[in-house]
This record gives structure tokens, sequence and C-alpha cells, in this order.
């Protein structure tokens, strides 16, 4: 393995320790990439490996990648992270502190649809939290644009729902 690559390896690595939810493909392209690290082309094979090697999980979810640390990838991380710079550490966590909350924001809510088997389009619509999902909500409606709409509108109004599923429910 290269030295760079064993670089962009643990910068990938180090920057999913630094969050308790999954960061997406392009949430960690935009800042490897914004910084000049390496390639758009060369991070998704470092992405590839890290997956492969099972240091690190990927879900899609709507053609969107989320990746997030396994057991094996903090142990990595824990015997290597010395490899990087302390100038790059301090990079990854200012932006870190910088951009939590929306990082945040960008993944813990989430919606998808499938086709069932009654044909019909089943939504789920779901908010992640570190250890729980607060809001996993199913609901059947009946034709792929009343779908694509339950998705678009459930980042906006899942506050909404949610307080109203308590109120009437408790």
């Amino acid at each position: 393995m290269s030295e760079p690559l064993t670089l962009y390896k643990l910068i990938v690595l180090y920057m999913l320790d630094k969050v308790d939810f999954p960061l997406t493909n392009s949430q960690i392209s935009s800042f490897i990439l914004d910084k000049g690290y390496t390639s758009y082309f060369t991070l998704q094979s470092v992405l590839a490996e890290l997956t492969e090697s099972k240091l690190i999980r990927q879900e899609t979810i709507r053609n969107s990648s989320y990746f997030s640390l396994t057991e094996s990838g903090e142990e990595t991380l824990l015997y290597f992270h010395k490899r990087i710079s302390s100038a790059i550490r301090n990079e990854i966590d200012e932006y870190m502190k910088e951009n939590k909350m929306q990082l945040r924001d960008e993944v813990s809510v989430l919606a998808d649809y499938y086709k069932n088997t009654a044909n019909e389009y089943s939504v789920r619509c779901l908010v992640k939290e570190k250890h729980s999902n607060p809001i996993d909500l199913t609901i059947t409606v009946p034709d792929e644009a009343q779908a694509k709409a339950v998705c678009a509108n459930w980042r906006t109004k899942c506050q909404a729902v949610y307080e109203f599923v308590m109120k009437e429910l408790l």
C-alpha cells in the first residue's frame, strides 16, 4: 500500500471518528477535495478499499452513500492516527467543530421509497440519532409521484409530524 493512500484512508477514518453519525460520500469528498489532498477518483478508491476491508460501513439510501466507522476502523485509527500530521488533524477538528450541526442535519433526516407487492409505493421516513431512531415511519401511497413528494417534504416537516404524533398518542 502506498504511503499517500494510507494517509487518505486514515483521514477518512479520523473524520468518521469525529462524528457520532454517518457521513455521506459527498460530505467526505467535499472536505478532502476542497483541501486538495487527493483527486475524486483516488478518494472513491480509498472509500471502496476501506469498505471492502470492513474498516468502514456503507449504507445507500436514495442514491446517496452513507459511511460510518466500524469497530475495526476505530482500532486501526487508534494504532495509526499519529501518521496523520497534527496540521491535518487540526484542519479536520476545526472543520468538524464549525460544520458538525449542518453535517448532522444533512444525514439524520432520511426518506426513501420502493414499490411494494401491492403495486403501490412504501415510503420510509426516518430520523436518526446516535443510538436510536426517534421516528421511523413507513406509509403507503398509490403512485411514485406521491412517494417522491413525501420524500421531498420529509426533511422540512419531520419535526411537526413527530410533535403531532406524540401529542395525539400521549
